[in-house]
C-alpha cells in the first residue's frame, strides 16, 4: 500500500514539474517571438527609412570639377549613407526606357539636370532633419533644387511611431501576464509539498535551510523551461529565414544572443521570485490552514 502511494506522490510530482516547464516554455517562447518582433522592427523600420532619399539637382552651369568637390563634400557628412550621382544623360536614358519612347528627340533636347541622390542613415530620416540637411544643400552656389518626398516622410515618422508604442504596450502587458501564469504554475508546485513545508517546520528546520531545495528546483525548471522556448524560437526564427529572407532575422547573432540570455535569465527570475513567495506563504500559514 504504502509502495503504491509512493508511486503515485512520484507521478503526481513529475506530473507538477512537467507543467511547470510546460507554462514557463510557452511563456518564454511567447515573449521570445515578441523580443524579436521588437529587435527586428528596428532593422525594418531602418531599412524603409534608408530607401529614403534627397535629390539634389544641379545647375547645368556647374563645372565638372566643382561637382566632384561636391560630391566629396557631401561624402564626409554624418548623415550620409549612400551617394550616387545620376548624369543628365542617364537620366534621360532611364526615363525613355521608362516611357518607352525617346523624349529628348520628340522634345529637341535634354530638360533633365544633373542630379545627386543622398540617401540618409536611418537616425536622420525625419522631417525636421531633414529640413535641416535640405536647408545646409540649397546654400550651396551649384544647387538647383533640393526635393524629397515630404508627406511620405512625414507618415512614415508617424506610423513607425505608433507601432513601436503599441508593440511596447503590448510587450508590458504580455510580460505581466506571463508572470502571473509562472507564478501560478509554480505555487500549484509548490501547494503540492505543503505539508512536506510544514512538517520540516515543525521538527526545527529554518525556514532559509526549507526554502533553499524548493527555489533551487524552481530555478532548475526555468531554465530547462526557457531552454525549450529557446529551441522554439531557434525554429522560428530559421523558418523565417528561409521564407523571408529580407529580414535578415540571422545577420545579427550578437542580438540573437543576448536575446536568447534575457529569456532564460527572465525564467530564472521568475521561478525564483515565485518560489520564493509560494513557499513563504505555506511557512507562514498554521497547521489547519493547510487544508483549505
Amino acid at each position: 500500500m504504502s509502495k503504491s502511494f509512493e508511486k503515485y506522490q512520484k507521478r503526481r510530482l513529475r506530473s507538477s514539474y512537467a507543467s511547470v516547464v510546460i507554462s514557463v516554455a510557452l511563456v518564454l517562447f511567447l515573449l521570445g517571438v515578441l523580443g524579436l518582433l521588437i529587435v527586428k522592427t528596428k532593422t525594418v523600420s531602418d531599412h524603409f527609412k534608408e530607401q529614403v532619399a534627397i535629390t539634389v539637382f544641379l545647375k547645368d552651369s556647374a563645372k565638372e570639377k566643382t561637382i566632384k568637390s561636391l560630391l566629396s563634400t557631401i561624402e564626409k557628412e554624418e548623415f550620409v549613407k549612400l551617394v550616387q550621382y545620376v548624369s543628365k544623360e542617364d537620366a534621360a536614358k532611364q526615363y525613355s526606357e521608362d516611357i518607352g519612347e525617346d523624349f529628348v528627340e520628340y522634345l529637341g533636347g535634354n530638360p533633365l539636370k544633373n542630379a545627386i541622390d543622398i540617401y540618409l542613415k536611418s537616425d536622420f530620416v525625419t522631417p525636421e532633419k531633414m529640413a535641416e540637411i535640405e536647408t545646409d544643400l540649397v546654400k550651396n552656389k551649384v544647387v538647383f533644387e533640393v526635393s524629397y518626398d515630404k508627406p511620405l516622410i512625414d507618415l512614415l515618422t508617424k506610423n513607425i511611431q505608433r507601432i513601436s508604442f503599441w508593440i511596447l504596450i503590448f510587450s508590458a502587458v504580455f510580460t505581466l501576464i506571463a508572470v502571473v501564469l509562472i507564478n501560478s504554475a509554480i505555487r500549484l508546485s509548490v501547494y503540492s509539498k505543503r505539508f512536506t513545508i510544514k512538517t520540516m517546520q515543525m521538527v526545527g528546520a529554518t525556514k532559509g535551510f526549507i526554502r533553499k531545495p524548493f527555489i533551487w528546483q524552481g530555478v532548475k525548471l526555468g531554465i530547462i523551461g526557457a531552454l525549450v522556448a529557446i529551441t522554439g524560437v531557434v525554429g522560428v526564427i530559421l523558418y523565417l529565414d528561409k521564407n523571408i529572407p529580407e529580414l535578415q532575422l540571422l545577420s545579427d547573432k550578437g542580438m540573437l544572443g543576448l536575446l536568447f540570455v534575457v529569456i532564460i535569465l527572465i525564467g530564472m527570475g521568475i521561478t525564483f521570485v515565485s518560489t520564493f513567495a509560494a513557499t513563504q506563504r505555506f511557512l507562514n500559514l498554521r497547521t489547519e490552514e493547510l487544508y483549505y
